[in-house]
Order: C-alpha cells, then sequence, then structure tokens
C-alpha cells in the first residue's frame, strides 16, 4: 500500500528538476554591448532594439529569435551565426558580413543592406519586404512581386515601387513590372519616374511582339507626358484613368502575367 503514492511522488520530484532556461544569457548580451566582441556568444532572445552595434564581432554567435530591430550593425561580421528568426526590421546591416549565417524566418523588412555580404546564408521563409540594397541573387522574384502587387492593392505606393524594383532587377525584360512600377511612382508624386517606367514597358512589349499591352503602356505615357491641364480629372484623376486603360482593374492586369523563371 505505501508505494500506491509513487507516482505522485516521483511526478513531483520531476517537477522540481530545473528547467530549461529560455530567457536570454544577460552576461553574454553586457559582454556585447560593453566590447562588442561577443564570437560564439549565446544571445538566443536577446533584447537588443537600437543597440549600437557597428563592427561587433558575432562569429558563429546564437542569436536565435534575438530582437535587433533599429539596431545599427554596419560592418558587423556576422558569419555563421544562427539568427533563426531573428528581428533586423529597420537595422543597418550595411557592409556587414552574413556568410554561412541561417537566416531562416529572420525579419529583414526595411533593413538596410547595402554592401552586406550574403553568401552561403539559408535565407528560407526570410521576411524581405522593404529591404534596401539587397542582393540581386537574394530572395525569390515571384515573392517580390507578390509583395509589390499587394502593397498596391493596399496603396502602400513606396513599398510597392521598391518590391517592383526588386523584381526588375532579377528579371529586367519583365514588363509588367515597369507597369506596376509607373503606376506606384506616380502615386507617390513621382511623375518623371513613372513616364519612364511606362515608356520601357512599352518598349520591351513591343519588342516581345505585345502589340496590345505595348499600346497601353503607350497611351499611359502620353497621357502624362501631357500638360496637367489636358489630363484626365474625372472621377478622381489619372489613378480612375489608368485602372480604365488597363481594361478594368490595374490588379488583374499584373496578376496574369506569371513571373518567367529564366
Amino acid at each position: 500500500m505505501k508505494f500506491r503514492f509513487l507516482p505522485l511522488i516521483t511526478l513531483a520530484t520531476s517537477l522540481s528538476l530545473p528547467l530549461p532556461a529560455y530567457s536570454e544569457n544577460i552576461e553574454h548580451t553586457r559582454q556585447l554591448l560593453s566590447t562588442r566582441q561577443c564570437a560564439q556568444c549565446d544571445l538566443s532572445r536577446a533584447g537588443l532594439v537600437f543597440a549600437e552595434l557597428a563592427g561587433a564581432n558575432l562569429v558563429q554567435a546564437n542569436l536565435v529569435q534575438a530582437n535587433l530591430s533599429r539596431a545599427n550593425l554596419q560592418g558587423a561580421d556576422l558569419r555563421g551565426a544562427n539568427l533563426v528568426g531573428v528581428s533586423f526590421n529597420g537595422a543597418n546591416l550595411v557592409g556587414a558580413r552574413l556568410d554561412g549565417a541561417n537566416l531562416t524566418g529572420a525579419d529583414l523588412r526595411g533593413a538596410y543592406l547595402t554592401g552586406a555580404s550574403l553568401q552561403g546564408a539559408v535565407m528560407e521563409g526570410a521576411y524581405l519586404q522593404g529591404a534596401i540594397g539587397l542582393a540581386a541573387e537574394v530572395g525569390k522574384v515571384e515573392d517580390f512581386y507578390r509583395w509589390a502587387i499587394e502593397d498596391e492593392r493596399q496603396k502602400n505606393y513606396v513599398s510597392a515601387a521598391n518590391n517592383f524594383t526588386q523584381v526588375i532587377e532579377r528579371k529586367p525584360n519583365f514588363a509588367p513590372a515597369f507597369i506596376g512600377r509607373s503606376a506606384a511612382r506616380l502615386q507617390g508624386g513621382d511623375l518623371k519616374g513613372a513616364i519612364a517606367d511606362a515608356r520601357q514597358a512599352e518598349t520591351l512589349f513591343t519588342a516581345q511582339g505585345d502589340a496590345k499591352n505595348a499600346e497601353i503602356a503607350n497611351k499611359i505615357a502620353t497621357t502624362l507626358e501631357k500638360p496637367p491641364e489636358e489630363r484626365p480629372k474625372k472621377g478622381g484623376g489619372f489613378g480612375n484613368f489608368l485602372v480604365g486603360l488597363l481594361g478594368g482593374a490595374l490588379q488583374l492586369f499584373l496578376t496574369r502575367f506569371p513571373i518567367p523563371f529564366f
């Protein structure tokens, strides 16, 4: 009978055992902030928002799910670091070395990546919308195109233009991206850029034997090149005029063009 309570005793004992710690390693965080030297440190889940870490040595550091939003990591060395689920939202990663780093599911939205090295980095599921200075070999063109169309739908025109630019850098002969960026630039107040994109779309459609869409691009550019008093104003100005030219809806026009995988 005295053994009847053995399972309960065993359970209570197991519950009293120390559990794995999920909070950040405070000592390593302090070391990083005071010296900027923290190779192979455990910085998982560390809160480093707005941290000044320019030139920091974080080689092979564990930064899983750390929050580095808006942090200054210019020129930092993150080679081989575990950056799964890290937030680099709006962070300065200009010139940073991220070769061989694991950026699976990392948030790089709005991050500055000009001159950053990402050779051999794992980018599966990374959020790249609005990333600035992203190398053309990073990211999937179809993702950028989808994000750009969604931005247009949400009237986020600056982000839409940026994502269309990412598409164009990867597929410079993809004419629909120029149409999309023309509309985004116009709504953002860049008339000159909108005209240039419409004309480039016309050139590409013509070269590809698509006379119908070349004519649409020509009409857009020609209308924009007219003096303001001669442009359509009925029903909300050029935005509605553009929708009419594209046969009912800009979204339908853009989504019917599959991204070429070559």
